[in-house]
């Protein structure tokens, strides 16, 4: 099949993150997946190819490294899926973890599920906060106090800084090069800041220097991982957040994550898909 291109999490018809979804019969070489991603461009690339039992084996490439799991290209895979082989609830073999992803065609849009990986959260090392502030030169007086730093897991690792104030989450700037030393140097993934409007619309802003891009404008994984951090923090969530993300890249987005109350256990995240064309209509 060839290269599909995806925006995940869009608001409607608009925005959202692009992916790219590759299906066949069997997955290629992981130098040729790298390759791939990394002439697509876009954040990540998500390569599916069936493996027996009804699964699909399932691996994320970044622009510059292998990720363990990608929120917005398993909604995009979903979408993609769904396209190929009907509605339905498709199982992964992720290389970490076990999902599933939903996936139903409403006409030109695809509703999204996806199933994270089972989450935990631990307090941020008062270290890497430290490097972490510096890197986005904010100080503590910028955090929002009810959210303390944290690094959550959801699939993957991500260190969480809440911020007090909305122009605070708009002025986020930081040096590539120095935030891909941190996020590697501290096996993280992304950095997800966040400002919480209400108990349950949050906006959010994600730094993706470990794979080579500045800033992702929707990202599930973090999501999941961000909902399961406000579960063990006994924030009054009412079992479902909503996540805007993208906004200040013009690229806004639209999440949704259903919580459970037992701890630890799996986030539904879920959101629209559209299909991208390309400059001649492709």
């Amino acid at each position: 099949m060839a290269l599909q291109k995806i925006a995940a999490f869009s608001d409607g018809a608009q925005g959202g993150n692009p992916a790219g979804v590759w299906i066949g019969d069997t997955l290629p070489a992981p130098a040729e997946m790298q390759r791939i991603a990394a002439e697509l461009g876009f954040s990540e690339t998500a390569f599916a190819a069936p493996e027996g039992d009804g699964r699909w084996r399932v691996r994320y490439y970044a622009p510059e490294a292998e990720v363990p799991f990608c929120g917005h290209a398993t909604i995009a895979l979903g979408a993609a899926l769904a396209r190929q082989q009907g509605d339905g609830v498709f199982s992964l073999s992720l290389s970490q973890a076990q999902i599933t992803v939903e996936g139903r065609v409403h006409g030109d849009l695809v509703q999204a599920a996806l199933q994270s990986p089972p989450t935990r959260s631990a307090p941020a090392p008062a270290a890497l906060l430290a490097d972490a502030l510096a890197l986005f030169g904010y100080t503590a007086q910028d955090l929002d106090p009810r959210i303390p730093p944290a690094l959550a897991h959801g699939g993957a690792d991500h260190l969480v800084l809440a911020l007090r104030s909305r122009a605070a989450l708009t002025a986020m700037r930081y040096d590539l090069e120095a935030g891909r030393r941190l996020m590697q140097g501290a096996g993280l993934v992304t950095i997800v800041l966040v400002v919480a409007e209400s108990d349950q619309l949050l906006h959010t802003r994600n730094a993706f220097a470990s794979g080579g891009v500045l800033e992702d404008p929707a990202t599930g994984a973090a999501t999941a991982a961000l909902a399961g951090y406000l579960r063990d923090l006994g924030w009054p969530h009412g079992g479902v957040i909503d996540v805007v993300q993208g906004e200040d890249m013009g690229m806004r987005s639209r999440l949704r994550a259903e919580i459970k109350p037992e701890p630890g256990s799996s986030i539904r995240v879920s959101g629209t898909a559209r299909w991208m064309l390309d400059e001649d209509g492709a």
